[in-house]
């Protein structure tokens, strides 16, 4: 078989992806990336059939060019693949054009577009925040006044908490609108704030049945935690996701993703549970999940997930796992300096190790002399696994408590 793998950018996230491809046995993997391949690892591009260069991989024309020049040397593509949330429209375009199985143009924008998929939830009676395109000023006030503050403001294509605002008053929704510069085709998308524990809910789907779901308990919400640059995320995999705190996104879950139309694949759903129990449903993208979720659920099942996506989506095999342990992560964010600060010292690893002992699985450690990163999931993570949930929120907690990224 000949996998095209689209890797528009040499991320270390996407090439665990596209090893773990080339590994499979009777596989031919290519690459298509807008950057030379000397970016690459040399074990990496020594594992490759081929490699085109591809100026803009999300232009649909431009991919299709090279996928189709990758066709003529190599043979047929048989599956085109790629991780990143903004190329699933791309390749689902490329695999109409081509005829190449796979997530066809209308199931990719139905996740691409949030709010043509809130829209959807709203028709089929799935638990999700009120919202409205806006492309005008005039607009987004009248639904502020419809809804009231707080709102969330975000592009309708945005990817998880980066392109997010919190819109906590007039002043503040007419400066976020206005610096989006919103008209007809190019709406703003504005939300009820939902207030309430965030949470994701990571799907493995197979021949349109949703055979394995995951959840990672936030702490706390990463729009929180972008608000707040002192605050280090922290996430938890429970071992047991049976009680009757997870019952309503069982029940809701899949029926969001089948009636988006997940065939094949693995997706990342984020929703709330509100004081009162009632769940929203935030977003879903459809690829697996980033921020080292996809390694978590393989500590949680002893299962390398990495090969399991690539032969979810080459072979269309899959074995639901069972849960073994509990796992978590705590996202180092530096503290501290300016605009353009940079990592000075880290400082409680060396305990953390010490104290946590063999529940610490993976250390990533902030660079010393490195620019400070400007996301939730910061500049380096501690992965920690245990049988036990609660040992595991401790352990995340007493990292978050212990380590320290001071920035200069």
């Amino acid at each position: 078989m000949h996998v095209c793998f689209v890797i528009p950018f040499a991320m270390e996230n996407t090439l665990r992806f596209a090893r773990a491809a080339a590994a499979l046995p009777g596989v031919r993997v290519s690459v298509v990336s807008q950057e030379p391949a000397e970016r690459f690892p040399a074990d990496f591009r020594g594992a490759l059939a081929g490699f085109e260069p591809c100026v803009d991989a999300m232009k649909p024309d431009l991919l299709a060019n090279a996928v189709e020049a990758l066709g003529k040397r190599l043979g047929p593509v048989t599956r085109l693949l790629g991780i990143l949330e903004p190329l699933q429209e791309s390749l689902a375009a490329v695999r109409e054009k081509l005829r190449i199985r796979g997530m066809d143009a209308q199931t990719a924008r139905n996740f691409r577009d949030k709010s043509r998929m809130k829209d959807l939830f709203g028709a089929h009676d799935l638990p999700c925040a009120r919202h409205r395109l806006c492309a005008s000023v005039a607009a987004a006030q009248e639904f502020a006044r419809e809804v009231g503050y707080p709102l969330v403001g975000k592009p309708p294509a945005g990817a998880g908490a980066k392109a997010t605002a919190r819109l906590a008053d007039d002043a503040a929704l007419v400066a976020f609108v206005q610096s989006l510069r919103p008209a007809p085709g190019r709406e703003v998308l504005l939300e009820e704030f939902v207030t309430g524990r965030e949470f994701s809910f990571d799907t493995v789907t197979l021949h349109g049945r949703h055979v394995f779901h995951n959840v990672c308990c936030y702490h706390p919400t990463p729009l929180q935690v972008m608000e707040n640059p002192w605050i280090q995320w922290a996430v938890v995999l429970p071992r047991d996701l049976s009680g009757p705190e997870f019952a309503a996104i069982h029940r809701d879950g899949p029926r969001a993703l089948s009636m988006l139309g997940m065939w094949n694949g693995m997706s990342h759903m984020e929703w709330f549970r509100r004081a009162d129990g009632s769940i929203a449903i935030g977003e879903v993208a459809a690829r697996p999940p980033g921020a080292q979720f996809t390694t978590l659920i393989g500590l949680v099942t002893g299962v390398d997930m990495y090969r399991a996506f690539a032969e979810l989506m080459v072979f269309e095999t899959f074995t639901p796992p069972p849960r073994r342990f509990a796992a978590g992560a705590a996202y180092l964010r530096g503290q501290g300096g300016g605009k353009d600060a940079t990592i000075r010292a880290v400082h409680g690893l060396d305990a953390v190790r010490r104290e946590l002992g063999e529940v610490v699985v993976e250390v990533k450690e902030p660079q010393i002399g490195k620019p400070a990163a400007a996301t939730y999931e910061g500049d380096g993570y501690v992965l920690v696994r245990h049988p036990d949930t609660a040992a595991v929120e401790r352990a995340v907690q007493h990292v978050v408590r212990t380590v320290r990224v001071e920035l200069a």
